[in-house]
């Protein structure tokens, strides 16, 4: 993800303006709490990491994206050479604020906000939805239900305050409307999906038509195998 590789064409118009991606993701012991009930805790936590593995993969073959920063408590799925911005573990949404904080002292001017549980997040994803977000400013990438929030983008000059959790797309658009922020809301089929409840793991590992198997359903059939 070397700045000077990236085409002109998905960038800001302004001189090259970089962005940072940062991935998100809780204390692994603490990841994916709802999936208790079908999974143990083992496999859950294998879940998690192949989740991550596939979002850092998407990000780091973006050609958008100059820099990752992946946000949270521990390294466990964390490749090595990769930069963990430590969170104390007790608010998710403090760390990333005090992250997207930093960046504009760092040199970008964008940030790219990613959850780690997006198992069919691809590049083209991404690039699709940074350039939206460089054309209008505030992107906001909705679930499938249209009430969380699977991407942000936005700029790193203007203060936000994260709300990751319930109800998080409609929050967050609050907090853009509080920052003077005119949001484009995208639904994008890698961004929309992600993994909270049982009737997702149900979905993402049921084969369908055929395709080149992802790792994180071929962890999740071997697991359902094993139920």
């Amino acid at each position: 993800m070397n700045p000077s590789a990236v085409p002109d064409a998905d960038r800001h118009p302004q001189q090259r303006d970089t962005l940072c991606a940062l991935v998100a993701i809780k204390s692994r012991a603490h990841c994916k709490s709802r999936l208790a009930g079908v999974l143990a805790e083992t496999a859950r936590r294998s879940l998690v990491r192949s989740m991550l593995q596939n979002v850092l993969e998407a990000v780091q073959a973006a050609h958008c994206v100059d820099e990752l920063l992946v946000v949270s408590p521990e390294r466990d799925g964390v490749p090595d050479g990769t930069t963990v911005i430590c969170d104390s573990g007790h608010s998710l949404n403090a760390a990333l604020t005090q992250a997207h904080a930093r960046l504009h002292a760092m040199g970008h001017a964008a940030a790219l906000i990613l959850p780690a549980d997006l198992p069919h997040l691809g590049a083209h994803d991404i690039e699709t939805f940074v350039q939206a977000g460089w054309q209008s400013g505030f992107a906001i990438a909705a679930d499938g239900a249209r009430r969380g929030t699977n991407g942000l983008f936005l700029g790193t000059r203007t203060p936000f305050t994260f709300r990751f959790g319930a109800d998080s797309l409609r929050l967050h658009l609050q907090e853009a409307a509080l920052r003077g922020l005119s949001p484009r809301v995208l639904e994008l089929p890698g961004l929309a999906f992600d993994v909270d409840e049982p009737a997702d793991l149900a979905a993402l590992g049921a084969p369908s038509a055929p395709r080149e198997t992802h790792p994180c359903q071929e962890a999740t059939w071997q697991t359902l195998a094993r139920i």
